[in-house]
């Protein structure tokens, strides 16, 4: 008599279990008319890009995804914005001058995380409870640089399609040299990993680095 409602029960708190992330409710992101343009955005999106989720039983704590601001990515980027607000030829190669610069001073990820508790997204605090690192061939450094850049929005939608108006982005630098003067990258390097490890967990995102 009771097996009835043991079901329902056991459907309710699976039903109440995390396990993809919250995108659902929000509408989908801005896309380009041109379908081979949007093709081969997402194509070189998801070659620099890595996602994980960190788990609590069946519920999940954290869900994140990293892009590697390659130089390769950048013009992508570039050429995406260009395409969605109509800018001159002049004004797009003064962005890709500015991007090629940035990509010589630092290896830079985009970072986009969404926390069941926003109490843990303290990237940027003295004494987070996360520790970053971009591990390569040549060993592991820890970020240079960590700014918070706000709450996801459908501009940054358009060019990280896997967030949601429920994640937060950061911009995360890395040194381009380990300590011995030697590249952080070498040369012919095809993945490297961004790490994020804390007491809730650990989620090892894998990126191309070519």
């Amino acid at each position: 008599m009771r097996r009835p409602f043991l079901t329902a029960a056991l459907l309710g708190l699976l039903a109440g279990c995390v396990t993809t992330p919250p995108t659902a409710i929000s509408d989908p992101p801005p896309s380009l008319p041109d379908e081979h343009a949007e093709h081969s955005y997402r194509k070189i999106l998801a070659r620099y890009t890595g996602q994980k989720e960190i788990y609590d039983g069946f519920d999940t704590r954290v869900f994140a995804g990293v892009t590697l601001q390659t130089l390769s990515f950048r013009e992508a980027r570039v050429h995406r914005q260009a395409a969605f607000q109509q800018l001159p030829t002049v004004k797009v190669e003064q962005m890709l001058a500015e991007e090629q610069a940035k990509a010589a001073q630092a290896h830079e990820f985009f970072l986009g995380v969404h926390f069941n508790d926003f109490v843990y997204a303290d990237f940027d605090y003295k004494h987070s409870i996360w520790r970053l690192a971009l591990v390569t061939p040549a060993g592991e450094v820890t970020p240079s640089r960590i700014r918070r850049l706000g709450r996801v929005n459908m501009q940054t939608r358009a060019y990280y399609p896997y967030t949601s108006i429920f994640w937060v982005g950061w911009e995360i630098q890395f040194p381009t040299q380990m300590s011995d003067g030697s590249p952080v990258i070498p040369p012919g390097t095809e993945t490297v990993t961004f790490r994020m490890a804390s007491s809730l967990g650990k989620a090892d995102m894998q990126v191309s680095a070519q």
